[in-house]
């Protein structure tokens, strides 16, 4: 699980798997995050099966997933990984902005979402955040996902799963603070924080800030209206 910030509580780089069934994409993709002294590339898969293999194998802290694949596709390779790896961060990185491909893949278990075009930095930026188990959703994408799983409620007490501190944080992080600002807001400190959200993260059983503040919004813990 990675909850901690990768360049704060370790000099070990963040490893990566790209899954791709376009090679030429594979190869630009790689240079590009392999230009940056913390990211590094342990493989590459050009299917949903062959994701799922080097998953097991590989064990990386981040999946660059595409959608549309010959055979398993994005959205099953990253129900399958999430099912035995729980903890790995899947970034989608498409070309599709298709509001049933986005659902899907979070309900899937993906912490991210980007379309090819987005800009080097955004893509980078967006690898660190879901290593440090943030959330990188488009604003546009993230207001559509809270108001899609804010109809699918079910109610259950939040003090049967987590603290009211740990609560008051996963509600602060639903908003898109980072780590330093919800200590800001929460008068804590960023360590404390990162211990809150690892703690969340665990009694929820999920792997990242997204699939956490969905959780939180199917049971009623969290109101889109308030974000």
């Amino acid at each position: 699980m990675h909850d901690a910030d990768p360049h704060a509580a370790s000099p070990r780089p963040i490893t990566l798997l790209l899954v791709d069934d376009h090679p030429v994409v594979r190869k630009g993709t790689r240079e590009l995050l392999e230009g940056e002294s913390d990211l590094r590339v342990v493989g590459e898969a050009d299917s949903g099966e062959d994701a799922v293999e080097k998953a097991r194998t590989l064990r990386p802290h981040v999946i660059l997933m595409d959608v549309s694949m010959p055979g398993m596709n994005g959205i099953e390779a990253t129900r399958a990984i999430k099912a035995f790896l729980p903890g790995v961060g899947v970034l989608v990185l498409t070309s599709y902005d298709d509001d049933a491909y986005v659902f899907a893949l979070l309900e899937a278990g993906a912490a991210g979402y980007l379309l090819k075009n987005a800009s080097e930095d955004d893509l980078v930026g967006a690898v660190r955040a879901v290593a440090a188990g943030e959330s990188a959703l488009h604003p546009s994408v993230a207001r559509k996902v809270l108001e899609r799983f804010s109809t699918q409620q079910t109610p259950t007490p939040p003090e049967e799963a987590l603290s009211p501190r740990e609560l008051e944080v996963l509600r602060v992080a639903a908003t898109g603070r980072t780590n330093k600002e919800i200590a800001r807001d929460l008068d804590i400190s960023p360590r404390t924080v990162q211990v809150h959200l690892a703690n969340i993260f665990s009694k929820l059983d999920v792997g990242s800030r997204t699939e956490a503040v969905l959780y939180g919004i199917k049971r009623g813990w969290i109101d889109p209206k308030t974000l």
